[in-house]
């Protein structure tokens, strides 16, 4: 089998593995993206530098160069365990996500762009650990979409959000609700979302992941709680089917800023 072949029956599989957890037709979904969702932990010093560095002048123009984008890199404002990036890596199917470090483990100039952080030692790491995620769009939100003040460098917020799970059959069921009409109660009220993501691949499994986009914290507040005094939020969680206590088990909210690099 030809490495296009590998790449085709692979995207193929995935979109069918996709669509089933998600509880929809197995038949191949076109045009959905997947993505790379990296999380580095690190220390307070030198580590975030180091780390912010090649982001901005080894991997991200490798990912350019490999047609990939547009990336997100992020630092957290609000959340646990400071401090900590993140990188948003899309693509149009899962095999190139899964074999990024293969890849980049070949290439010259990445490797020599990268050195600092690729080559740490043990007595000076670049960082902690790396947690690697690998998402499917949700069918109802199937490409990323950056807000518009990233074209302009405006300021902007990110809010990221993880649904964990009782089940899978819990999971399938909050999938399902998300598409059916609680993407639509979000575009109703303006909220600017980034991407919803099923996790294929990643840790405290069943679980979604999304990202929504604000000017701020005064735009983030008043959103949520329109959505949350609203009708149809109201009509739309009192349905038995999305009992919250039968699909969701916890719920982590993180504050994220773009960093200088960061393409979303």
């Amino acid at each position: 089998m030809t490495q296009r072949q590998f790449d085709a029956a692979s995207s193929s599989n995935s979109a069918q593995a996709s669509a089933h957890a998600a509880g929809v037709s197995a038949a191949p979904i076109t045009g959905r993206e997947f993505y790379q969702l990296r999380r580095y932990n690190l220390l307070r010093g030198p580590q975030s530098k180091l780390t912010e560095d090649f982001f901005s002048h080894a991997l991200m123009p490798a990912l350019a160069r490999y047609g990939m984008g547009p990336v997100g890199a992020f630092k957290l404002d609000m959340g646990p365990e400071m401090p900590v990036l993140y990188l948003l890596i899309p693509a149009p199917a899962i095999a190139p996500l899964a074999e990024l470090d293969l890849r980049l483990a070949g290439d010259k100039e990445f490797l020599e762009a990268a050195a600092p952080f690729w080559n740490a030692t043990a007595a000076a790491p670049a960082f902690q650990r790396v947690e690697i995620s690998l998402l499917a769009a949700f069918e109802g939100w199937p490409k990323l979409t950056p807000p518009a003040s990233s074209a302009t460098r405006g300021k902007r917020i990110f809010e990221l959000r993880c649904y964990e799970n009782p089940s899978n059959a819990g999971h399938v069921r909050k999938v399902e609700m998300f598409n059916a009409a609680e993407l639509d109660i979000f575009r109703a009220i303006g909220f600017h979302p980034v991407f919803f993501g099923d996790t294929l691949i990643g840790s405290r499994m069943p679980n979604l992941t999304y990202m929504l986009s604000f000017d701020d914290m005064a735009e983030l507040e008043a959103k949520w709680e329109v959505f949350m005094n609203g009708p149809a939020w109201k009509k739309l969680s009192a349905d038995p089917r999305y009992a919250y206590d039968q699909i969701v088990t916890s719920i982590s909210n993180l504050i994220l800023s773009p960093l200088a690099c960061s393409q979303i």
